[in-house]
């Protein structure tokens, strides 16, 4: 009797310590295995829109909206010039979306492949301004002045910015351009002109007159009429090489809607 009481304890005892051993493991592992889940399904998808500069402010608020709605995208921009940005686009730059200041980069990547046309639209518009620096001496009230009281212009750079290109357009159109073009100071997009009229490095720029309307130390004295350059038409679409199309393509239809069309007009843009 007692052998057997002696050898069922031991039985018992063995399966115990085993069952004790085996299950803070196996309960651990299983907690461990839920954490990852949580932690993968809470990771953040980050989307890249490379963007004109011009877009900068605009895209800034529209980060802060969008990124409150939707707490798993965490938007990141690249803004420069249109002209670079296709062609870091073109040498494989990891992008979801462009945001163009002009038709023609915008198309060219299209024709190329890098973007499906069912997959883009020419979302807003804007205007070409001149500006100069608000406290100067200089009587430039007009395009036309620039030949004779402007000694140095700021201009985009107009193989890459669009800006630059439809400055030289309208310039040309007034039969001014080879008046001025000694006169040049050419810049990488037009912030950078915006910088030199508000320092004062030079007598004028042309600028959109959405970065114009961000500065308290410009002011603009004219608008080019809209017959004398290309339509300024910003079109944005998603890259076919996205690793994420299901998070481009909502923020690229978000971009469409109401709430961010309002920020784009409440900073200068009209909507096309």
């Amino acid at each position: 009797m007692f052998k057997r009481f002696s050898l069922f304890t031991s039985i018992m005892m063995t399966f115990i310590l085993l069952f004790g051993c085996s299950n803070p493991e196996t309960t651990k592992d299983t907690k461990e295995g839920k954490q990852t889940e949580q932690s993968a399904s809470k990771e953040k998808v980050e989307i890249t829109t490379s963007a004109a500069a011009s877009l900068q402010d605009a895209l800034t608020k529209i980060e802060k909206k969008y990124e409150k709605e939707h707490t798993n995208v965490d938007l990141k921009f690249n803004f420069g010039s249109s002209g670079a940005l296709k062609q870091q686009i073109e040498q494989g730059a990891p992008v979801d979306l462009f945001f163009s200041a002009a038709e023609d980069k915008f198309n060219e990547l299209v024709q190329k492949g890098e973007i499906d046309k069912k997959q883009g639209v020419d979302l807003v518009g804007n205007e070409l301004v001149l500006v100069v620096p608000k406290d100067t001496k200089k009587p430039i009230k007009d395009f036309t002045d620039l030949s004779t009281k402007a000694d140095k212009i700021a201009l985009g750079t107009p193989d890459t910015v669009p800006a630059g290109d439809y400055a030289k357009q309208t310039l040309e159109k007034l039969n001014i351009w080879n008046d001025i073009s000694k006169k040049i100071i050419y810049a990488k997009d037009v912030r950078q002109v915006l910088s030199y009229v508000e320092t004062g490095n030079v007598d004028a720029g042309i600028v959109y007159k959405t970065d114009a309307l961000i500065s308290d130390k410009v002011k603009i004295v004219a608008t080019a009429d809209e017959k004398t350059h290309d339509p300024i038409i910003y079109p944005v679409g998603i890259i076919k090489d996205t690793k994420h199309p299901k998070e481009a393509k909502a923020f690229y239809q978000y971009l469409q809607g109401k709430e961010a069309l309002n920020v784009l007009k409440e900073y200068g843009f009209v909507k096309k």
